[in-house]
């Protein structure tokens, strides 16, 4: 599958139709022996169709040629929608080969789909057109951030299966983003078991890496904040209960405060326990990632004190 922008963008006319069911044999199921075909079953009076279709207007524009999009309003084909079991609306299908291949209900987030058009677009092989799946790991990465892990997962899970080789960038992000929202909910273990899907070669990659920082930060964060604040307090010089401090607003996503925490002991005590306050920052950092502004202030900081 070519992945690279630069052939012709087909007319928008090719692209995206509306069909009755007296086109629908030619507009989807002949049209479909081509490249996939998405069929979206919408209403007039509804809604969620008034907030999906334009989303899918703009993908499949996007996807220049991998897919088509035929658009049936239910009330105007009644039979059609009876015949194929439409039971709400927006209902969306994809057909290729001639035959209904995969579907959604519901206005799902831009998000997903794209992500249902990427892995539509593998079925059709070379000639299906262009896909940016770095696009939907884009979207996919905003959806998690905004709190949206389920489809945030199936974002990611989707550009995996789209990609055709396992050591490829985007597989890699993909795997990366598919552990990290298993790890939103709560789900350590389970995002151990989808860093076990790396290949082999690539295990050390500074994507993964970050993962499984962050599952370490997870797991060793587990006390009650709250109370862990007040008895360091009480315990300055009691770094084992400074450094639990640290791990558990870690865990809570609290890194500058966790920062602040482990460059204080740092200061205080560098070599206590070999060094755990610097390994501690270490962590967070290779978590957090390079680029992030607590990691480069962090690190700022953390040489000032060991070059001080």
């Amino acid at each position: 599958m070519d992945l690279k922008a630069g052939s012709q963008k087909p007319a928008a006319g090719d692209l995206i139709k509306n069909a009755t069911i007296e086109t629908f044999e030619r507009d989807v199921l002949e049209a479909s022996m081509a490249v996939p075909v998405l069929v979206d079953f919408w209403a007039e009076w509804c809604g969620p169709c008034r907030q999906l279709t334009p989303v899918l207007e703009k993908a499949v524009a996007a996807a220049n040629g991998a897919v088509k999009l035929v658009k049936v309003d239910i009330d105007k084909n009644k039979m059609l929608a009876s015949q194929l079991r439409i039971q709400s609306v927006p209902t969306v299908f994809a057909f290729f080969q001639g035959r209904p291949v995969d579907g959604f209900q519901g206005a799902v987030p831009e998000s997903q789909v794209k992500a249902f058009i990427a892995r539509l677009s593998g079925m059709a092989g070379p000639a299906a057109g262009d896909i940016d799946l770095a696009a939907v790991l884009e979207e996919a990465e905003k959806a998690l951030a905004a709190g949206d892990a389920a489809a945030a997962a199936q974002a990611f899970a989707d550009v995996a299966q789209a990609t055709e080789e396992a050591a490829d960038a985007n597989f890699i992000r993909a795997v990366a983003g598919l552990a990290k929202c298993r790890l939103a909910t709560g789900d350590a273990a389970g995002a151990r078991e989808v860093l076990a899907l790396a290949p082999e070669a690539k295990k050390n990659d500074p994507a993964f890496s970050a993962v499984r920082a962050r599952i370490d930060l997870a797991e060793k964060g587990g006390g009650d904040v709250e109370a862990l604040k007040r008895r360091a307090g009480a315990e300055p010089k009691n770094f084992a209960l400074r450094l639990e401090l640290a791990e558990a607003l870690a865990a809570t996503g609290d890194t500058q405060a966790a920062i602040d925490e482990l460059l204080a002991m740092f200061a205080a005590d560098r070599a206590w326990n070999e060094e755990a306050a610097r390994k501690k920052l270490l962590t967070i950092f290779e978590a957090l990632g390079p680029a992030h502004p607590h990691t480069l202030s962090g690190r700022r900081r953390l040489s000032s004190l060991l070059f001080s």
